[in-house]
């Protein structure tokens, strides 16, 4: 028992550093493929736009609560690899290559939300200290591909694609291999199409979800935009000793700490208390960032990239825990990814809205729009039952 969550929790930080590993290339798939400027925020999108589409045909056949979750996450990951690494192996247009974003980010919803169900399928217990280190390592996994870009400039554009794939390919493996079946998970005998709607009447699923849905306003954009929110400040300050990608990936992979000492916290303090705390800390960087990129030093402007890269993501694994016990068991599965389907449409509106804004407002303001998810989002978690 004590084996299995480290490898959960090391196949999901495997199979997870798919998921950028198109934006820490973006300059080179841009150059080598002449991408428009106007269409970055596209390729940047698909990703998301596939595992919106994936994750809703999975709760809308039920696949997650019909079949044994270990074999959904393995063959995804092989699926979700192949896709990853086409571009390198056939003649790419700019098409294609969103395509194959487009399938990488649909595969990795046999792999995220599935991920946390096989937790929860063995962890009852504890589960915001699990999910915490589940989602811990989705923040590593995503900020790798800016290690590998960024560490070592030599590595070429082809290789963190391949390197990727091959690690989806391993985390597949070992999951399907060394995870057995939780004994807290049921199979279902047939599709249930009334169980999402089912399961949003009920308020104590319907509130963490809303919250987590504010939630996601705010991460991938900030995730997303962050390479270009640091090369800003460097072209604006004439700085030129700057790595972006290196400081890029260990913003992002801040988060994983306070992933970490989130779910230790909400053992003590409760799990929705914690949440909240952490998405007001995390609207409230949104809020002073015009000052911080007008007015902050490096050291300060960096230090407040650090604290915002661990509030804005330590939220994630608590609302995951809250919307994983209070699912109803028999739909747990279908209600996690339906959950992570909408959160994710909501950050195609907000990178598509921010890459517009982009082009017409002064980028030091361009980031307190994403405070409108967190302000909502801590509406919904303090709404009481009616």
């Amino acid at each position: 028992m004590k084996r299995i969550l480290p490898v959960i929790v090391l196949s999901q930080f495997c199979c997870t550093s798919l998921w950028f590993a198109g934006n820490a290339i973006l300059p080179d798939l841009t150059k080598h493929f002449n991408i428009d400027a106007n269409n970055l925020a596209h390729l940047v999108s698909a990703v998301q736009f596939g595992f919106i589409s994936g994750t809703f045909l999975f709760a809308l056949s039920g696949l997650v609560d019909r079949f044994v979750a270990t074999r959904i996450f393995f063959v995804c990951s092989i699926l979700a690899a192949f896709c990853n690494i086409s571009v390198v192996m056939v003649h790419t247009t700019e098409s294609i290559l969103l395509i194959s974003r487009f399938l990488t980010g649909f595969f990795l919803a046999g792999i995220y939300p599935v991920g946390m169900k096989i937790a929860s399928d063995h962890y009852q217990k504890g589960l915001g200290k699990s999910l915490g280190l589940l989602v811990g390592a989705l923040v590593l996994g995503t900020a790798f591909p800016h290690f590998l870009k960024g560490f070592n400039t030599n590595y070429s554009w082809e290789f963190v694609l391949w390197a990727t794939a091959g690690l989806s390919v391993l985390g597949g493996s070992m999951m399907v291999l060394l995870v057995p079946q939780g004994q807290y998970s049921t199979v279902a005998k047939k599709i249930d199409f009334r169980a999402i709607t089912t399961g949003f009447k009920i308020h104590n699923f319907r509130s963490p979800a809303l919250g987590y849905f504010g939630h996601m306003w705010e991460l991938y954009t900030f995730w997303a935009f962050l390479p270009a929110l640091i090369l800003s400040y460097k072209t604006q300050h004439h700085l030129t000793d700057i790595n972006v990608s290196q400081w890029a990936f260990v913003i992002i992979a801040s988060g994983s700490i306070a992933c970490v000492v989130g779910g230790y916290l909400s053992e003590y303090f409760g799990t929705k208390k914690v949440a909240v705390f952490a998405l007001s800390l995390s609207c409230f960087c949104c809020l002073i960032s015009p000052i911080m990129l007008m007015y902050a030093s490096v050291p300060v402007l960096f230090g407040f990239l650090l604290f915002w890269g661990m509030v804005v993501i330590a939220d994630s694994p608590l609302f995951s825990t809250l919307v994983a016990q209070n699912a109803p068991i028999e739909s747990k599965g279908t209600l996690l990814t339906i959950t992570n389907s909408i959160g994710f449409s909501l950050t195609i509106l907000s990178i598509q809205i921010i890459g517009i804004l982009s082009n017409v407002i002064n980028p030091h303001y361009l980031y307190i729009f994403l405070a409108i998810g967190p302000i909502l989002g801590i509406a919904m978690l303090l709404k009481k039952a009616s």
